[in-house]
């Protein structure tokens, strides 16, 4: 144990603080088309979807945490110093793309700070890189598999509501849109709250306090869902209002088409321990929806601004966390 238990408390504290700031960033993938389409208003949603984020552990596995924990840097790699680099260069990040409304990925703000931090200290050898490609084709895949689920199923709720009147296709609409809410949440708490549990649960192997072998503590689980489960409480109205309002025009149906078509996407993810963007995952399910109706109704100029946001992300957060990594090492040489 090398480094000082109040420097230990203190990454645990940062990480929690990317947990709640993963909240505040990512409430919006959970509430967004909710809030559209007015079945909900905005505190009871962004309240039902935290209930439903605090409670996803008891559903899923910790695969995605183990993965985080294993599967992107090497063992011998990680110290104190790189974990609170990659935590500080994704936190950064995600302040940034909060602060103006960008829907960025809280999930590859981490990674990429991961990377950055690492990188600084050991070089290309201590990645992970069949864990990495992984990740990298789940960039490109989660939002084409959540695409075309939400069209499948916007396309099969058009046969068959085709001779019902719009105001029972809304009644039912609505009823239907605060199952998929909840099981969108599920998905968004499962997949995301994972990630800081795999960094606290690293931090902790690293320094000798889990014994030989690598676990992810119960109470390290419920401080990560508590945590992103008060950040969306606080919700991300601006990034609400960009995924819900400037991508397409949502109804009560399409947001449910779209919130299942994004929940199978992050069910299937956790499943298989690959932790996934849920903004994108959303992004392209909204997208899926709008281009049932026709090509043009989807604004495709704001997709690709967020686009270009997710292109930048790994990057970024990497470039924070090289510098903060490589200040830190510098003060610890004085």
């Amino acid at each position: 144990m090398q480094h000082g238990m109040i420097f230990i408390g203190l990454i645990i504290a940062v990480a929690l603080a990317f947990d709640f700031m993963n909240g505040i960033h990512d409430a919006a993938n959970s509430v967004a088309t909710v809030v559209s389409t007015r079945v909900l208003r905005p505190q009871a949603a962004v309240a039902w979807a935290a209930f439903f984020n605090f409670i996803a552990f008891l559903f899923f596995g910790l695969n995605v945490a183990n993965t985080i924990g294993k599967g992107i840097i090497q063992a011998d790699s990680v110290d104190p110093i790189v974990l609170f680099s990659a935590l500080v260069g994704s936190l950064c990040w995600n302040i940034i793309t909060w602060r103006f409304g960008i829907p960025s990925s809280s999930s590859h703000a981490l990674v990429g700070g991961l990377v950055g931090a690492v990188l600084v200290k050991d070089g290309w050898s201590a990645l992970i890189f069949s864990g990495l490609i992984k990740i990298g084709i789940s960039v490109v895949l989660s939002p084409i598999l959540g695409f075309f689920l939400a069209f499948i199923f916007m396309s099969l709720i058009y046969l068959i509501f085709s001779k019902s009147t719009p105001r029972k296709v809304d009644r039912w609409g609505r009823g239907l849109q605060l199952i998929s809410a909840s099981l969108y949440s599920l998905g968004h708490g499962g997949n995301d709250a994972q990630k800081t549990m795999g960094i606290i649960s690293l931090l902790l192997f690293s320094e000798g306090f889990l014994g030989p072998t690598f676990h992810v503590p119960l109470w390290i689980v419920l401080a990560c869902q508590s945590m992103m489960a008060l950040g969306t409480l606080l919700g991300g109205w601006k990034i609400v209002e960009t995924m819900g309002m400037k991508i397409t025009k949502l109804k009560p149906i399409g947001g449910f088409c779209a919130e299942t078509g994004g929940a199978l996407t992050l069910f299937f993810a956790t499943y298989l321990g690959i932790p996934v963007s849920t903004t994108h995952t959303i992004t392209g399910a909204i997208m899926g929806v709008g281009a049932t109706h026709k090509w043009s109704s989807v604004r495709w100029g704001v997709g690709r601004r967020i686009v270009w946001a997710w292109v930048i992300t790994i990057p970024a957060s990497a470039a924070v966390s090289a510098l903060t990594g490589s200040i830190t090492r510098w003060i610890e040489m004085r």
